[in-house]
């Protein structure tokens, strides 16, 4: 078994799409009309065939509560590895990404958390060095 596909709930599909591709640098897996909405994926370049992450419309009466509390509570919804999160912070910072939360020292491993614009919050996460 092995995790193919995960979603995360957007407000605005297209923002959603610039967001994480022009800012965060995934690319475009599927991107297909499905009457106002589409099914808009997007994968890591490092690995394009591997897990895709929907861009999921977030209509459902029961999304804007949920995602609502999460951030109230400083809970990301998604969670991202990276080689080196000073450095991945510095990046998004130059390009006018928001921080919640700073590079912080986890223990095992050092995280940040950044607004995705598109109603979530996004932990990056990378294993200290040994």
């Amino acid at each position: 078994m092995r995790i193919r596909l995960t979603s995360i709930f957007v407000d605005d599909q297209r923002a959603a799409r610039a967001f994480y591709t022009d800012i965060l640098g995934f690319t475009v897996r599927h991107d297909v009309p499905l009457g106002d909405d589409s099914w808009l994926t997007v994968v890591s370049p490092d690995d394009p065939d591997g897990p895709e992450l929907l861009l999921e419309p977030a209509g459902h009466p029961a999304v804007k509560p949920y995602r609502d509390a999460l951030v109230e509570d400083g809970i990301p919804l998604v969670q991202f590895a990276v080689d080196d999160v000073h450095a991945e912070h510095e990046r998004l910072v130059a390009r006018g990404v928001a921080f919640t939360q700073p590079p912080t020292d986890a223990g095992p491993v050092i995280t940040a958390v950044l607004d995705d614009t598109c109603g979530n919050l996004v932990q990056i996460v990378a294993a200290k060095p040994v």
